[in-house]
């Protein structure tokens, strides 16, 4: 029978109202501004020293110059090209990239919850009969198979009351910001890792150049000694001691040619190359890189504001304190909106027919009273991992601190271990030099010769491990004040292409701002 009563228009009104809410700047207002349960999040705080121990050094300097290639103070253009190129092309670096663009799609998901959570177009088509041994009393008129055509739109909304979504977005908007800190923690710890590689590499190639040197003076001293046997001047004993001696400096020569080319290959890693592709962009310079005679550090509290990974920590407290909110909205009743329009018919030719309408709307209400003991716990979870990540942020910030300090009186202390292995390497080379010479005219024995040449080449040795050391602790310290990651904000100076969701500096900005940009437009039209 065809229903001559047409169908109630307010039921249409309230649906198409319900689906355009999403679009309304004022109901949107009131999900960014209504009520909203659990803790507000308003920073975490954490000790740092006033200063450093350290700062009264003439090394030092309390200014900080903010710049994003804090590696150009070495004036070596060979370790500059090697870290743009890693900062191209690094795989590491790479996800950390895509955990951000992983972020920004979370942080869409859960914007999305505000909306409508289901929205469906349905069509079907079934073909019906019924069973005739249904009814007792034999056939019944009316029964046959039949069709069954149906196109329609379902929609169900949760209504954020209680700001358990709104929560999720603050949630999702914080991690996301965390994550853009892990790449900018990420950058740094690969430009320290390249610079300390090829510092390391430099350091090996001023060794292999001075045991080289030292095994050609051992040779030539032993063919001197090989001449003097044979002319009858000396004994034996001098001729198998120079021997000796020249065989075990020449046994160093493999192990450093070994760790030169692992060196090579972990610097080749940090660029996502194959091994051997930097010979050549390595050949152009040889020497250690020079630290300049200041370096500008700023002040303790710097380390906030510069480290990423103390502002990485900082943000996953704020996320944390936002999951309180989502765990305390289980408290209270969920309020849901779900409808129905469709359109129904037997034949499809009449199926988009007016009369084939049909629909249904309707409010949903849903309240978890008898698992209140289980909502509890849960809030008490999420608080307890709330403390976790404000004891976890304060003691990053310590461990900054130290690290600094520690990277900060290694570099000091190297400098001047340095100027002593200098003093003590001309010394013994010159000793070396009149140990010869005394030789050469009988007045002393080879033993003297001997414990010179061993002399000099330990001192040299240690020189050279030295003066690599204080340009790794100049790295290390760099490292520990958070240098280097303001580089991807730096294009335009460096000229180095970066992924496009960190180039630009509005793909950075979190949806909820851009949200709430669009909220503010919409409200002045």
């Amino acid at each position: 029978m065809t229903r001559q009563q047409g169908f109630p228009k307010w039921v249409l009104i309230i649906a198409a109202a319900a689906c355009a809410l999403s679009g309304c700047a004022g109901v949107r207002q009131w999900w960014g501004n209504g009520m909203k349960v659990g803790p507000e999040y308003l920073g975490v705080q954490a000790s740092v020293a006033p200063q450093w121990v350290d700062e009264g050094d003439s090394a030092l300097r309390t200014d900080w110059a903010e710049h994003g290639h804090w590696w150009s103070v070495f004036n070596d253009p060979v370790l500059d090209r090697l870290v743009y190129t890693a900062y191209q092309q690094n795989l590491p670096l790479q996800i950390a990239g895509m955990r951000i663009l992983e972020a920004r799609a979370q942080l869409g998901i859960a914007a999305g919850n505000l909306y409508p959570q289901q929205q469906q177009i349905n069509a079907a088509y079934t073909r019906n009969r019924f069973s005739e041994n249904m009814f007792p009393f034999g056939d019944f008129p009316g029964i046959r198979p039949y069709d069954d055509w149906v196109a329609g739109f379902d929609m169900a909304w949760e209504l954020d009351v209680w700001g358990r979504i709104r929560r999720g977005i603050e949630s999702a908007d914080a991690h996301l910001e965390a994550q853009i800190e892990g790449y900018d923690d990420a950058l740094v710890m690969l430009q320290a890792e390249v610079a300390a590689a090829y510092i390391q590499l430099r350091a090996i190639e001023q060794q292999l150049r001075y045991t080289q040197h030292n095994v050609d003076l051992q040779r030539a001293t032993l063919e001197l000694i090989q001449k003097r046997f044979e002319l009858g001047v000396v004994g034996e004993l001098d001729v198998r001691q120079a021997g000796a001696e020249l065989a075990v400096t020449e046994s160093s020569l493999p192990q450093l040619q070994q760790a030169r080319r692992q060196v090579k290959n972990g610097l080749c890693l940090l660029l996502g190359m194959p091994p051997g592709s930097l010979d050549a962009e390595l050949a152009e310079s040889d020497s250690i890189p020079t630290p300049p005679a200041e370096v500008a550090i700023g002040i303790p509290a710097d380390l906030l504001r510069r480290r990423p990974d103390v502002r990485q920590a900082e943000r996953q407290a704020a996320a944390q304190s936002a999951r309180i909110g989502i765990a305390e909205a289980e408290f209270y009743p969920s309020l849901a909106i779900t409808g129905n329009i469709a359109f129904q018919a037997e034949n499809f030719g009449d199926l988009f027919d007016w009369q084939s309408r049909a629909g249904r709307i309707g409010p949903g209400f849903q309240w978890n009273v008898l698992n209140y003991g289980r909502i509890g716990n849960r809030v008490r979870v999420e608080d307890a991992r709330f403390q976790q990540a404000v004891l976890a942020y304060q003691n990053a910030v310590l461990a900054a601190n130290k690290e600094a300090e520690d990277a900060i009186v290694a570099y000091l202390r190297e400098r001047q271990r340095v100027e002593s292995l200098e003093q003590a390497t001309r010394e013994t080379v010159r000793a070396l030099e009149i140990g010869m010479r005394l030789y050469e005219e009988g007045v002393v024995d080879y033993q003297r010769v001997l414990d010179s040449q061993r002399a000099a080449v330990l001192q040299q040795d240690a020189l050279a491990q030295s003066r690599g050391q204080v340009a790794l602790h100049l790295v290390a310290l760099y490292k520990a004040l958070g240098g280097g990651w303001t580089m991807r904000c730096e294009l335009e100076e460096i000229a180095v292409p970066v992924p496009a969701d960190l180039a630009d500096p509005e793909a950075n900005r979190p949806i909820a701002d851009a949200f709430d940009d669009t909220v503010a437009s919409e409200a002045d039209d």
